[in-house]
């Protein structure tokens, strides 16, 4: 329902609100300089749900590492994040995950927490009621066998020599996305030893330890995923062939038999891993590589204090963050994100201290990997480089989404960078990232072998690195940006040429991905709203004959979906389906559906008043000045499977939104 009834437009009120938005501006724009950091540049805690914290748990208990220290602030955070039944999930307000809940229990009973514990009562009761350990995912089954408590028999085969196939095999590590192949590159080595590593009790092999989880802790060898004839009957013949090779597989011992071939993948695998680490002991810039390859390197012979491995675990320990709500591991960490689109915020919030954001975009330029490296290499050889990563170490897997959001931040600060060499090279760089179905997709082109995600060990549909909505609005955001600001002599040159054919091709994608609703999927953040604005925000810079068409249905959809107080609220579950979209208004999404709708409508729009009334309604005084309280989160990792909450999300897209608002006003006078 569409709730635009009762807003007036009377000149008074709106010289008022504007008067309101002019000091929510200037309150937000102070919480910005106050977390600025000492170089100039911004990072936020980046949230998870607490299985990454369990398995670096995991981790220090196997390499017999100290946890004594830290204990009672990991115990502190994993706590804090208990649902009443007794469960743990996937983000806040949502529901409980057996998966998720059983890597917590077994984090606590490591960390000294008793079973009889009210806590591990309640988190025991919802794993059996949920099926017990038998229904855990894949990943959660190899952790739970590292220790013994899960049969390794269990766990779908997969064998080192799939580091040998060649990038021209239909299958190869390269046809997975970087965060796939930089986890699955050392899990092909544990997989190999499949070690079993002690716990508290003692015991290794057909440890007892985790029992109580099990409905039948007698039959724990239980085959993962539908049986062959359930899937017959579903008539999904990629579930049915790999099931036939993961059971051949298992057949052949998993290819051991073969003891020189093995031995010679195994050292590639090791050497592909060695190669892809950073100087600061990073693996791609995000926890499961890191934590799966320290895991390999130990298992492979190295020594605790050799470099790989002492590397690899300080770089683990520097996603560290401690509050009083306990310590926790960050999945990922963004500062190059965050610095980006707090530029973008203080730009478009109009800031008069030029100087916060000049060391911003020059802390960010610093950044840009210009020399030939990295994974995206192997499908564009001759393509020059010029992107940015996400994270502050991680030089084999620039970010496309990141690089256009960069792009954002320089020609919104200063028009004059258009043609600088950085924004020059950024762009040349995502022309060449573009799909062949005209999208861009986070790290890789032409990624989308979907059929990989029938794999048995891929229960997160997660193999694949496909065109979004959501980035490809995004980049023609970008490149509109830059076509609207060129100097004249530069915009018949090729590379505006090239910007102009890539755009065309962009809208024929998100022509192509519009749902019938009006709204584009979300495939970097909750949901429909997330995809929706970008799209719509990209799509305002071109006059293409497609584009009124789709921006009407976008604008309705985005109008039907305000709330009776004026903002925005879509629920991670509309990933399961769009109509368990129900959730109460948050910060970010309501900024995300202000943009869509100030891109295409005059500022003394209903729903845009009313939108905005929330935004100035909600913002709230914090220790280093005023943001807007967001528990929930409202980035995407894996649809329906991970999820992230960005703490700045809450706070630079607002002060966006109402920057822009502002503008808006100031220019219709």
């Amino acid at each position: 329902m569409n709730h635009t009834n009762g807003v007036s437009s009377d000149p008074i009120q709106l010289r008022h609100l504007a008067s309101q938005v002019e000091h929510a501006l200037k309150l937000s724009r102070d919480y910005a300089h106050g977390a600025l950091r000492s170089d100039g540049h911004w990072c936020g805690e980046l949230r998870s749900n607490v299985t990454i914290t369990a398995e670096y748990i995991f981790l220090r208990q196997a390499l017999g590492l100290d946890l004594n220290v830290d204990s009672a602030a990991y115990r502190r955070h994993i706590l804090s994040e208990q649902n009443e039944d007794g469960s743990w999930g996937l983000a806040p307000e949502h529901p409980g995950d057996v998966s998720t809940t059983a890597e917590a229990y077994l984090a606590l009973k490591i960390l000294g927490l008793d079973p009889s514990d009210a806590a591990m009562q309640r988190a025991r009761h919802f794993v059996l009621k949920a099926g017990g350990i038998a229904k855990v995912r894949v990943f959660t089954r190899i952790f739970l066998a590292t220790f013994g408590l899960f049969p390794w028999d269990g766990v779908p085969q997969l064998p080192v020599e799939l580091i040998l196939l060649p990038s021209s095999c239909p299958i190869n590590i390269y046809t997975f996305a970087s965060w796939a192949r930089g986890t699955i590159a050392p899990l092909l080595l544990i997989c190999h030893h499949q070690p079993i590593f002690p716990l508290p009790n003692g015991k290794f092999a057909n440890n007892d330890y985790l029992d109580e989880l099990w409905l039948d802790a007698t039959k724990k060898n239980v085959p993962y995923g539908l049986p062959m004839l359930g899937l017959l009957f579903q008539g999904d013949l990629p579930g049915v062939a790999f099931t036939c090779v993961d059971k051949l597989l298992y057949w052949l011992n998993g290819l051991r038999s073969l003891p020189i071939v093995r031995s010679h993948a195994r050292r590639k695998c090791l050497e592909w891993i060695l190669n892809r680490q950073e100087e600061t002991g990073d693996w791609a810039g995000i926890f499961p590589p890191m934590h799966g390859s320290v895991f390999a390197f130990v298992l492979e012979g190295y020594k605790i204090d050799d470099d790989p491995v002492r590397l690899g675990i300080q770089a683990i320990e520097n996603f560290a963050w401690e509050d009083d709500r306990g310590k926790r591991i960050q999945a990922c960490i963004s500062p190059v994100w965050d610095t980006a689109l707090m530029s973008i915020g203080l730009c478009d919030a109009m800031t008069p201290d030029q100087h916060v954001v000049d060391r911003a975009i020059t802390w960010i330029r610093n950044r840009q990997l210009i020399v030939p490296h990295g994974d995206w290499r192997v499908y564009r050889p001759g393509l020059p480089p010029g992107g940015f990563s996400f994270e502050y170490t991680n030089t084999w897997y620039p970010d496309v989404d990141d690089t256009a959001a960069i792009i954002l931040a320089q020609i919104k600060h200063d028009v004059a960078s258009i043609g600088s060499d950085s924004v020059m090279a950024a762009a040349a760089w995502i022309v060449g990232m573009q799909n062949p179905d005209g999208g861009w997709a986070a790290f890789d082109v032409e990624n989308d072998k979907l059929f990989l995600n029938k794999i048995p060990f891929s229960d997160m549909d997660s193999l694949c690195d496909t065109s979004c909505a959501d980035i490809t609005g995004r980049i023609l955001e970008a490149f509109g940006l830059m076509i609207k600001h060129a100097p004249e002599k530069t915009l018949t040159g090729d590379c505006f040429s090239a910007l102009r054919a890539a755009c065309a091709r962009g809208i024929t994608y998100i022509a192509s991905t519009q749902e019938s609703s009006g709204a584009w999927f979300g495939r970097w953040g909750c949901n429909y709203v997330y995809g929706t604005s970008h799209a719509l925000c990209g799509l305002a810079y071109f006059d293409d004959p497609r584009v009124s068409g789709m921006v009407l249905q976008g604008l309705q959809w985005l109008r039907s979906k305000q709330q009776a107080d004026g903002g925005w609220g879509e629920s991670l579950l509309s990933y399961r389906s769009p109509s368990q979209d129900q959730q109460s208004s948050t910060p970010s999404q309501t900024a995300w559906a202000l943009m869509g709708l100030l891109a295409h409508l005059p500022p003394t729009d209903p729903a845009i008043e009313r939108g905005i009334r929330y935004l100035v309604a909600n913002l709230q005084p914090e220790e280093i000045g005023s943001s807007w309280p967001e528990s929930v989160f409202t980035g995407t990792g894996f649809p329906n499977h991970f999820y992230l909450g960005y703490d700045y999300y809450r706070h630079y897209f607002p002060m966006m939104a109402l920057g822009r608002y502002l503008q808006h006003v100031r220019e219709s006078k």
